[in-house]
């Protein structure tokens, strides 16, 4: 009989595993301005402090991400091609 017993409890076991992730996996539909507040909720302080602490600990990320908003922007390297355009080299 306690064979029986836990071979039921593995069979509900693997069922209830498998009803939660199929509950789990359909996709949730959210109108634009929930997802817009739910983005903008993320930024939270957890999250910036994790930021900070990425960024302490992988300063070549750091700098890659300021390399990534300066090209977004248009302002790479510009102080650099100014000065060369103006006849002066950085070079000492």
């Amino acid at each position: 009989m306690a064979d029986w017993i836990g071979l039921l409890f593995f069979v509900f076991l693997i069922v209830g595993i498998f009803v939660g992730l199929k509950i789990l996996s359909k996709p949730v539909t959210r109108t634009e301005a929930e997802f817009e507040r739910n983005a903008a909720e993320s930024t939270s302080m957890l999250g910036a402090g994790m930021n900070a602490l990425q960024e302490a600990l992988d300063p070549a990320a750091a700098r890659a991400k300021e390399v990534q908003m300066q090209l977004k922007e248009g302002r790479y390297l510009k102080k650099k091609r100014e000065g060369k355009a103006n006849g002066t080299d950085d070079t000492e």
